[in-house]
């Protein structure tokens, strides 16, 4: 459900895309609605005519849990729950509950946990209706003492600060294998996009990977890097061609929680140190240019907008464009017209990789502290880390190794009321 304020106009349509992380959190959606306001009400959002109208409703639904398509404060939510006698969740925890249940590496589950940490500190007025002091002294005598949220805030905020240190140790080991990786001079490719655009899918047919693709949001969590060696442009039928390590990352979405964003902040350097961008484009999605909007307003922010990009539109199978690269004028690449499922403009893309590696426009010594970098963490989602390496031989025109994160411990996930 979502509120319509001011001047906005929404309807149910509008809702598609919680609809779509509903179903990635496991969860059926049972039916939408859209309530209008001049302004949210403090209490509870959507006003107390409309939680009393709404709230039979429910009752002959019966939903296991209420969304909302944008944040709601802790009040808000605690007086909900109260009236509809049922759980009551907002975007941001439902985001942060696919992230949960995605993560597969130690850094993926830290990165996650600590969002979620954050963003309870945040909201510990909703666990607790008494919220009295203890007594302090001898023999509960004296002062007035902590009040037990007081208690619950230092808990949390210990647990806090011990995951940020072993994340910090993280990102050390992470900045010498990147540094690893730029002496070996191997150009950079990232996947980056909208989620569900279809980049797991291209990165298989790139890398000839085995990476999961799922017609759903967040399917993948944690990156994929893949050093692939492309045909020679001189001689296609020929197996040697260069190297370059392709990397697929978690998609962007809109309205991302600003805690898990910054949890993922060591992340964030990944796309920002690729030397080129393909951005996948899901051709066939209403919102295309909306979509398209949102990837570069986060690529801006992360520092990456000066990385050279390629747009690729993909799913082109569902549409009926025509395969093939996209040039400006001047004859600079643009993009490219692909059908990943299919394999159709795939060939034309992967001639054109081959070229740009060897291109002597393309900086050999990937020099990249010119470049931005990234600034404000808490406006941008971030791909995620890379993986370990295990070497596995291909078929031509390709050969791919694994490259994969470090083992360590994992952190307990987290889920809303299904």
């Amino acid at each position: 459900m979502a509120v319509a304020t001011g001047r906005e106009r929404r309807d149910e349509a509008s809702l598609d895309e919680l609809d779509a992380l509903a179903r990635s959190a496991g969860l059926q959606p049972a039916a939408r609605r859209i309530f209008r306001r001049p302004r949210p009400d403090a209490a509870t959002y959507i006003g107390s005519g409309a939680v009393e109208s709404f709230g039979a409703e429910l009752d002959a639904i019966a939903p296991v849990v209420v969304l909302f398509d944008h944040p709601i404060s802790a009040v808000q939510q605690r007086n909900l729950e109260r009236a509809w006698k049922r759980p009551v969740s907002d975007r941001t925890e439902l985001i942060i509950d696919i992230f949960s249940q995605r993560a597969r590496s130690s850094e993926g589950k830290l990165q996650v946990e600590l969002a979620r940490l954050e963003h309870q500190a945040s909201r510990l007025v909703r666990m607790w209706s008494h919220l009295e002091r203890q007594r302090g002294g001898i023999g509960l005598r004296g002062g007035p003492g902590e009040r037990q949220i007081e208690l619950d805030r230092r808990m949390i905020d210990d647990r806090i600060r011990r995951l940020r240190e072993r994340l910090h140790r993280v990102e050390r080991q992470r900045a010498t294998r990147r540094r690893s990786r730029s002496r070996g001079q191997l150009p950079q490719v990232s996947l980056i996009g909208y989620t569900n655009a279809g980049k797991s899918t291209l990165f298989n047919r790139l890398a000839h990977a085995g990476a999961l693709t799922a017609d759903r949001l967040f399917a993948t969590l944690d990156p994929l890097t893949r050093r692939v060696r492309l045909v020679d442009t001189a001689d296609p039928n020929a197996v040697l061609g260069p190297e370059i390590l392709v990397s697929d990352t978690v998609g962007f979405v809109r309205d991302l929680p600003h805690g898990l964003i910054a949890a993922f902040r060591a992340t964030l350097e990944e796309t920002a140190e690729a030397d080129l961008l393909l951005h996948v484009v899901d051709a066939d999605a209403p919102d295309r240019d909306e979509q398209i909007a949102a990837v570069n307003g986060v690529l801006s922010e992360i520092g990456a907008a000066d990385v050279p990009q390629w747009q690729v539109l993909n799913k082109i199978d569902r549409t009926g464009l025509a395969p093939g690269e996209r040039h400006d004028p001047s004859g600079k690449v643009l993009g490219f017209a692909v059908s990943a499922l299919t394999g159709s403009g795939v060939a034309d893309l992967r001639r054109a990789l081959s070229a740009w590696a060897v291109s002597p426009s393309r900086d050999p010594t990937g020099d990249k502290s010119s470049r931005p970098r990234p600034s404000d963490p808490s406006a941008a989602m971030a791909p995620a880390a890379p993986s370990k390496v295990d070497s596995r031989a291909a078929a031509a025109p390709a050969t791919v190794t694994d490259v994969a994160g470090e083992d360590g411990s994992v952190a307990s996930p987290i889920a809303i009321s299904q």
